[in-house]
């Protein structure tokens, strides 16, 4: 399985170049039954990177365009009345796939962004009174672009709280835009990737990642890091539940990768970050709040004593 595993981040890695770590974030919370947000400015790659992740994997896939005159019923689906049985029967949504993209999440206004929040928490949607339990596995990747941009919605924080980790791509480096510019003038296309990983395959990974080994050693530092988040006075929220809890969903996964037998202090430091920064605000808000969130986590995390 990991042998597949590693061709799926070969594969992603291929399709937008220099996107080694946002490929691994990615494949972090796919094994871990995680949602992905995926921040950036328009045009680097995200919705690529989300399309080619959908290629490898032999699951269904829909993609949700969000724009301002979106409706709930475009997401989640519909009941319609049928004639013919004297009855109404319910049309599903594209909500109904294992590998869902939310493309530009934000450009919608937040009472739509919110049809979400069941979906990604319960896993099922309720229409008319009826609940309608969505497939397994499922995953829901969302790209925003970046905040202040003209057209966007700030996301609430509920709906934030329900994403996994988050995933920040940035403008690549002058070698990496030569080797993305030298690709297109020659017309270069990233080999054809089929798929590699059955919805069965992942659920299978999902299972042995939730059974890997957290120590109480690892508890109590997964504790100590958002105590230490809390106490700062850098942010006007704290880590809520869920939040810890995602930490050590994050870091089961990445010891998978890392082949440990249970959870090290390495593998919380890795996805301590991604898991926590979209959740936070500072006390006082600038355009550049992201990067800030993400500076005053690593010196959070730099302070902590791990076990």
């Amino acid at each position: 399985m990991k042998d597949k595993l590693n061709f799926i981040f070969g594969g992603l890695t291929r399709s937008v170049i220099g996107s080694e770590k946002a490929a691994r974030l990615l494949l972090l919370a796919l094994v871990s039954e995680g949602h992905v947000l995926i921040q950036g400015a328009p045009g680097l790659g995200k919705t690529t990177l989300c399309k080619s992740l959908a290629q490898l994997l032999e699951c269904t896939f829909s993609r949700i365009q969000f724009t301002p005159d979106l409706l709930p019923a475009d997401i989640l689906g519909y009941s319609i009345f049928d004639k013919k049985e004297n009855n109404f029967r319910f049309i599903k949504g594209p909500i109904f796939n294992n590998v869902v993209l939310a493309d530009e999440i934000n450009r919608t206004s937040p009472r739509i962004q919110s049809a979400l929040l069941e979906a990604m928490n319960e896993r099922q949607v309720s229409i008319d009174g009826d609940s309608h339990q969505l497939n397994s596995p499922f995953m829901v990747i969302a790209t925003q672009n970046t905040l202040y941009s003209a057209g966007t919605f700030p996301l609430p924080e509920p709906q934030l709280d329900r994403f996994l980790l988050s995933i920040e791509l940035k403008h690549p480096n002058v070698e990496t835009q030569a080797k993305i510019l030298k690709m297109h003038a020659a017309n270069e296309k990233p080999d054809y990737m089929g798929s590699v990983l059955t919805a069965q395959d992942l659920v299978q990974i999902q299972n042995d990642v939730s059974k890997l080994k957290v120590s109480d050693e690892i508890c109590r530092y997964i504790v100590d890091l958002c105590e230490s988040v809390r106490l700062s006075e850098e942010f006007r929220n704290e880590v809520s539940s869920r939040g810890a809890i995602s930490i050590m969903r994050a870091a089961r996964a990445c010891a998978y990768f890392n082949g440990h037998p249970a959870v090290y202090p390495e593998d919380v430091k890795e996805v301590f970050v991604a898991v926590l920064a979209h959740r936070l605000f500072l006390k006082s808000r600038t355009k550049s709040e992201y990067s800030l969130v993400v500076k005053h986590l690593k010196s959070i995390l730099s302070s902590t004593r791990a076990p």
